[in-house]
């Protein structure tokens, strides 16, 4: 694709989620763990217990804010496809949804998401940040070891459009690394902090055996909106194939952990399948 204009950052990180998230939506999600078991979930102590503040006195907060003001790089002609056929499908999509959850894991707030799922019997993807899988690997292990899928959302959650080549592939690299050491796999779902990906951004992950994931329900949980607006959000987005975006970590996420206690077994008992991708 070439563009010889350069339209507002904002407008291309919503074309490119939308796209790929209808990607992720439509073609991307894989038959349900649950008739395909997964891993036994296996309790590590100390993830779910206490205190919390043992590992961290006080929540780390990321700048979650949207991107203005900016604009994009001009693109190079693309090369031509390496791809000839989708790399995941589900025949029969029915009412199968994604749930993720960006920029953990934190002790504060993830073992108690994951105490939700694992008492429905769900599975979801986390896409963590290198810095906070490297000081919590009990949970990272956790988080495998009970069936989710661990993706890679960078090592600092920088604003990816504004590195060089080298600093993404440090960023991702870094964090594949780490999640490699700890679980005994590499990464093989990323996405970009803020949704920002860029041409380098696809190419160097790419490059490290990932593919990109977006989302096509955001909650905007990190602007704690309350837990009601987050439910809604979620219940008036649930469809075949959505793909929720939440937060673990980066701030207060009380209101996510009490939002996803009330919308799940709402959209269970609705008959939606909660299920995570596979690669073919």
């Amino acid at each position: 694709m070439k563009s010889d204009r350069r339209p507002p950052l904002r407008r291309t990180v919503l074309r490119l989620a939308a796209g790929l998230g209808a990607v992720a939506a439509v073609r991307l999600v894989a038959p349900d763990p649950v008739t395909s078991p997964a891993r036994p979930a296996t309790p590590v102590r100390g993830a779910a217990g206490p205190p919390a503040a043992a590992f961290r006195v006080r929540e780390l907060a990321y700048r979650l804010r949207p991107m203005t003001g900016q604009t994009s790089p001009r693109y190079r002609p693309a090369a031509p496809p390496v791809r000839t056929r989708p790399f995941e499908q589900l025949p029969d999509i029915g009412h199968a949804m994604v749930l993720s959850f960006d920029d953990g894991p934190d002790p504060l707030h993830t073992p108690h998401i994951l105490d939700t799922l694992r008492e429905h019997d769900v599975r979801a993807m986390f896409f963590l940040c290198g810095e906070m899988a490297n000081d919590n690997r009990d949970l990272v292990r956790r988080i495998s070891d009970e069936g989710h899928t661990v993706g890679n959302h960078s090592w600092t959650h920088p604003l990816v459009t504004t590195l060089t080549r080298a600093g993404i592939t440090d960023e991702l690299g870094r964090t594949s690394d780490v999640i490699e050491k700890i679980t005994g796999a590499a990464p093989l779902w990323y996405r970009a902090p803020y949704g920002a990906w860029n041409r380098d951004s696809f190419e160097i992950g790419a490059a490290l055996g990932m593919e990109p994931m977006a989302w096509t329900v955001d909650t905007l949980d990190w602007t704690v909106p309350g837990t009601d607006t987050i439910v809604d959000r979620v219940r008036q987005g649930a469809g075949p194939g959505v793909v929720v975006l939440s937060h673990d970590a980066g701030g207060d996420r009380s209101q996510s952990v009490a939002a996803l206690r009330r919308y799940l077994p709402e959209l269970l008992d609705d008959g939606y399948r909660l299920t995570v991708p596979r690669r073919r």
